[in-house]
């Protein structure tokens, strides 16, 4: 059996949970079925302590490693709440509260031309407020799965990976995954 090392195509499948002082609480999951794919070594974002965990394991092994926010997706920042004007969310002259609400996850684009999501924190008669940290900023994590396939990347993989290959097959194209510490629609492993 191949075992990861640079180079390596790898898919896995885990369950990511939020670590609290009541216990560890189940936020993301990847199955077997739809795994989380990246080229060993070469994919950027993969955090770091879960890359550690899983180097040289086979498909089949398992894995189970915590991981402390600054090392999983970064310290809470309240740089990254930001206020706008209201009329920005207006579509056709018109503001629709039942879409733009507190706890409402909406898509933005940066100035750079990237998607991240932000969460909706209050809305006003002028102004909507918006946090743009990563659901999981500030919180310790863990991540319990099992190999699924371990293979040589083909040249096509090994071209500069798009996307996140970081602990979220759901991100897609736009997951930001550098210093926008962003990650599609969940919670998952996106890291710096």
């Amino acid at each position: 059996m191949e075992k990861i090392k640079p180079g390596k195509y790898v898919e896995l499948g885990y369950d990511l949970y939020e670590v609290t002082p009541e216990g560890d609480k189940l936020v993301h999951q990847t199955t077997a079925e739809d795994p989380e794919r990246f080229i060993f070594g070469v994919t950027k974002g993969v955090i770091e302590p879960l890359e550690a965990a899983i180097d040289g394991l086979e498909a089949g092994g398992e894995f189970d490693v915590k991981v402390e926010a600054v090392k999983a997706f970064g310290p809470y920042d309240p740089e990254q709440v930001a206020t706008l004007p209201r009329d920005i969310f207006e579509v056709e002259g018109k503001f629709d509260g039942s879409v733009v609400k507190p706890g409402a996850v909406l898509p933005m684009m940066t100035a750079d031309g990237y998607r991240i999501n932000g969460v909706v924190k209050e809305v006003t008669e002028s102004d909507v407020k918006m946090d743009f940290n990563h659901p999981l900023a500030g919180k310790d994590v863990r991540f319990k799965g099992k190999i699924t396939l371990v293979r040589d990347a083909t040249p096509e993989e090994l071209q500069p990976a798009s996307g996140c290959g970081c602990g979220c097959s759901s991100c897609g194209d736009d997951c930001g995954c550098d210093s926008e510490k962003s990650c599609g629609d969940s919670a998952c492993g996106c890291g710096k």
